[in-house]
């Protein structure tokens, strides 16, 4: 009984100090619900809690040895709420008057602060005008450093910060018809970096990666107007692929820079050339005479950002001929040592086909057909093959259709269809004519012949690497058997023909030839549709006797050893770049034309 009653007292307190606080909270229920229930209210609707998308880091892309082509890099975007900043600035000036700046001094000191951590280019007054303006929501400044944004943001509530990332270019204009460009779309959503052309754009799914989700505040019936300060994630974003691509940086340098200098010294409307592997048909260099600057190319329309050398087919003239002479050998139809009796013209049905230099009824072996560039000769040959097995050759070879390469705006050339062909159809089609290449068509065809009548697919993105996983090398594209080992070598040996420079024996494109090197090639030529200007080309490989490189040029210029000349040069770096050992021995010189 004692010490019940001892403890009595202490009970009768616990009880009084639970009623006070019950009466205490019920005093302050009353007054948030009687007295403050406008005001909070008005808060709310004021704010709301909006979901938003979180941009993904964008892959980079890399060359064959890891070199950086493109990358993104975090950067943030400034803006204002001004009621906000006003109401901050009033708040701290109720509290302390005496060290609380005018509200122009305070908007001056934020805009000053902005306009120092922004540099050059940075417009103080125009910032000025918007922290003192009326609107929602206002950007004041792009590309600010992630840390210097926190800095400001941390010291100026009403100034808040929005990600985004700067795609940058370590090589400036460098193959940029290749990699593409993007642009950052704040209309999409989520917003966040998207690619515009090239690689950038055909490949933008694979590099954008997945985008997140965060909770922020935001004024009411504005879910573009983020309260600073007020962001919280729910799922991170998963960042996009890297890409390595087959390009050799240095090699895509070197093509890019002869190409340029070719086309202006001749004044060419458009050039190109391209470099595969002779074995896996990778683009090792894809280069234009047109090429732009990354960062400004939202500015450019899309003919400016395209790569016409897979966008712009042009007619191979006699590059085409190697269909020919890949028939007749394979189907034994004219014997190397064969001679044939060509005139310098031939009328099949409505068309005159003429040879490029007068010359009287003469003696040509297979490799003079080739070696001499004889229309003539090439359409009798084709008459041999016959006009079923030079269609399938056709196809066989790729022509007519995308390498798939994955550029946007590809071509699939031009190719009447088979059961369209006629006579005279028959006539202009082995000799390149009806007949429309792009670039990487024509050096797929020479690929098969250099990969012992192999032809694979070029490509050009050689491996994936996914966050936090081991790098993916890319399925390798299937092969088409075009002809077999043994023509292939063949015909390889009666494309050295076309570079010799021999008495008597010579071939129209010497000026390919590569001293201590073996080549193989053709040249063609032919008038485009304006009846001015000439399409010129040529395509190759080299060391002839086991190649190594694929090489076509294409030059829309008069002078018909243009591209041959392309073709060498750009072969000579590679030669040296790759290490490629020199011919144990010249070529042997073949018999073209005349008696034996």
């Amino acid at each position: 009984m004692r010490g019940t009653r001892a403890h009595r007292p202490r009970m009768v307190l616990g009880c009084l100090f639970l009623v006070a606080m019950l009466l205490v909270a019920g005093v302050k229920l009353v007054h948030v619900q009687v007295f403050q229930a406008q005001a909070l209210s008005a808060k709310a609707e004021r704010q709301r809690a909006t979901p938003l998308d979180i941009p993904a880091q964008r892959g980079s892309i890399v060359d064959r040895s890891g070199r950086p082509l493109a990358f993104s890099v975090d950067s943030r975007v400034l803006y204002v709420v001004p009621r906000l900043v006003r109401a901050n600035w009033q708040k701290a000036r109720d509290r302390r008057p005496d060290r609380t700046p005018d509200f122009e001094t305070h908007t001056a000191q934020i805009a000053d602060t902005i306009a120092r951590a922004v540099g050059e280019g940075a417009d103080r007054d125009r910032m000025l005008a918007k922290l003192r303006g009326d609107a929602q929501r206002e950007e004041l400044a792009e590309n600010v450093g992630p840390a210097t944004a926190w800095e400001i943001t941390s010291t100026y509530p009403g100034i808040g910060s929005e990600y985004r990332a700067v795609r940058v270019y370590p090589n400036g204009s460098l193959a940029a018809n290749v990699i593409g460009a993007t642009t950052w779309r704040k209309d999409q959503k989520p917003g966040g970096t998207r690619g515009i052309s090239g690689l950038e754009s055909s490949r933008d799914q694979v590099l954008s990666g997945r985008a997140g989700r965060r909770i922020v505040d935001t004024e009411q019936g504005r879910d573009d107007v983020v309260i600073p300060g007020t962001e919280r994630d729910l799922e991170p974003a998963t960042p996009g692929a890297n890409l390595e691509l087959t390009l050799d940086i240095d090699a895509q340098f070197v093509a890019q820079q002869l190409v340029t200098e070719h086309s202006r010294r001749l004044g060419a409307r458009d050039a190109g050339v391209i470099v595969l592997d002779a074995r896996t048909a990778e683009v090792l260099a894809l280069a234009t005479d047109r090429t732009f600057d990354p960062t400004k190319a939202a500015r450019l329309s899309d003919e400016q950002r395209a790569n016409t050398a897979v966008s712009a087919p042009f007619e191979p003239g006699g590059a085409a001929a190697l269909i020919t002479a890949a028939g007749a050998v394979e189907d034994g139809v004219v014997g190397r040592d064969e001679t044939l009796t060509i005139p310098d013209r031939l009328r099949v049905d409505d068309v005159d086909v003429r040879d490029h230099w007068p010359h009287g009824a003469q003696e040509f072996t297979l490799a003079g057909v080739l070696g001499r560039s004889s229309d003539v000769g090439t359409v009798q040959v084709a008459r041999r093959v016959g006009e079923d097995r030079f269609a399938n050759l056709v196809r066989r070879f790729g022509i007519g259709e995308r390498t798939e390469l994955g550029l946007p705006g590809e071509s699939a050339g031009e190719l009447p269809p088979p059961e369209h062909w006629s006579a005279s159809t028959f006539a202009r089609l082995p000799v390149g004519r009806d007949v429309a290449v792009t670039l990487p068509q024509l050096a797929g065809m020479y690929q098969a012949i250099a990969n012992d009548g192999m032809r694979v697919p070029p490509r050009l993105v050689r491996a994936e690497t996914l966050p936090h996983s081991p790098r993916v090398e890319l399925p390798r594209p299937a092969g088409v058997r075009v002809v077999s080992p043994q023509t292939a070598a063949t015909v390889r040996g009666l494309l050295r023909a076309v570079v010799q420079d021999a008495p008597g024996q010579k071939g129209t494109s010497p000026a390919a030839a590569l001293p201590g090197y073996q080549v193989a090639g053709k040249s063609g030529s032919a008038r485009q549709p304006d009846g001015q200007r000439v399409w010129n080309c040529f395509a190759g490989m080299f060391p002839a006797e086991s190649p190594r490189f694929v090489v076509a040029a294409m030059i829309d210029a008069p002078e018909t050893d243009a591209a041959a000349r392309l073709f060498r040069e750009l072969s000579d770096y590679l030669a040296q770049r790759y290490h490629v050992p020199m011919a144990r021995e010249p070529a042997p010189v073949q018999h073209l034309v005349g008696p034996r």
